[in-house]
């Protein structure tokens, strides 16, 4: 299926309903608001304040649902007075999603949307991402899921209308180490030291990690670190902040995710990077029981606890990756695993 195909699937999707979206100004969520603003009876983007957010973050939400002509609702939770989300474990992502989705549903109904979505896409689900558990939790729509978009097919989409969309909007807590206390110390610091690598260079995403005296830096173009001994600067700079020891991630972000199989000879495999709590994955296929605490065994593909996904008998690599696709949205991953 081509692009234009996959965003008509979309917009049929949204057509003539009242639609509240969950809203961070970055890709997915400002072409979902793009696209209800055309086809959909109303259009309410709800964006949370959790205090953890990049510099500008709520200023260029506030600016984008403008652009598109739709009502605009920002909610301010204070996550430092959270206590379960200060401890950072392994569910912080799962926590934070469904505070945060908790609140949007509210919001939705109080002000009569009865079509409540978000940005998830195909390529999401193949990703270490829990919090897309409250999704389907909460029964929130996931129109690119169903029409197979994929990051990549996102932002081509977006460039190619000249659609503008904020590509730094992941919460700052996701820069603490898991099971290492999040603190407003740690936040401001991260916060910082990102402010000074974007204002310095032409970099679009910047991400500090805070492993305490150690400082990772992770960027989306590396020669904008490496040229001009810039990287000497922002080593002092991250230093002044506390940093022992500064490092350099030489594997660049690239955010234009996408999804592809190892195909041969009719068979294909992939790995995610999670296990799957098959239990509750057999509840989503029809007419499965669980009979293996190890694997599902579907008629051509078979879905193992470790994560890994295989499938056989296929006449092309296309019809294949399809099937994959249709099944992705159906697992249920364990977390905190």
């Amino acid at each position: 299926m081509n692009l234009e195909n996959e965003i008509k699937i979309v917009e049929n999707i949204l057509k003539d309903k009242k639609v509240a979206i969950g809203f961070s100004g970055g890709a997915d969520s400002t072409l979902i608001a793009y696209l209800s603003s055309k086809v959909a009876k109303d259009t309410l983007a709800i964006t949370i304040d959790n205090h953890l957010l990049p510099t500008g973050f709520v200023e260029n939400t506030k600016r984008v649902a403008k652009s598109f002509g739709i009502k605009h609702e920002i909610i301010d939770i204070d996550f430092y007075e959270k206590e379960y989300f200060l401890l950072n474990d392994s569910k912080r992502c799962y926590n934070c999603r469904n505070l945060m989705y908790s609140k949007i549903e509210e919001v939705a109904n109080e002000n009569g949307f009865d079509f409540i979505c978000d940005g998830n896409n195909i390529s999401d689900l193949v990703i270490d991402r829990p919090g897309i558990l409250v999704t389907y939790k909460k029964g929130f729509k996931t129109p690119f899921i169903t029409a197979k978009l994929t990051s990549k097919e996102i932002h081509a989409y977006l460039n190619r209308n000249n659609i503008p969309y904020s590509r730094s909007t992941t919460c700052l807590a996701t820069r603490i180490p898991t099971n290492t206390r999040t603190t407003p110390e740690k936040i401001q610091r991260i916060s910082h030291c990102e402010d000074y690598i974007l204002s310095n260079t032409n970099c679009e995403i910047v991400k500090v990690r805070d492993n305490g005296k150690f400082g990772i830096v992770e960027v989306d173009n590396l020669n904008e670190i490496l040229s001009n001994d810039k990287y000497k600067q922002i080593n002092d700079e991250l230093k002044s902040q506390g940093f022992r020891k500064v490092g350099l991630n030489l594997s660049q972000i690239d955010d234009d995710e996408f999804i592809s199989i190892d195909f041969f000879e009719g068979s294909f495999s992939y790995q995610l990077p999670f296990t799957i709590n098959l239990e509750n994955t057999a509840k989503q296929l029809d007419e499965i029981k669980l009979e293996n605490n190890e694997k599902i065994e579907l008629e051509k593909i078979t879905i193992h606890e470790s994560g890994l996904i295989e499938g056989h008998d296929f006449k092309n690599y296309e019809t294949a990756l399809d099937v994959f696709m249709d099944i992705l949205p159906k697992l249920r991953r364990n977390i905190g695993d």
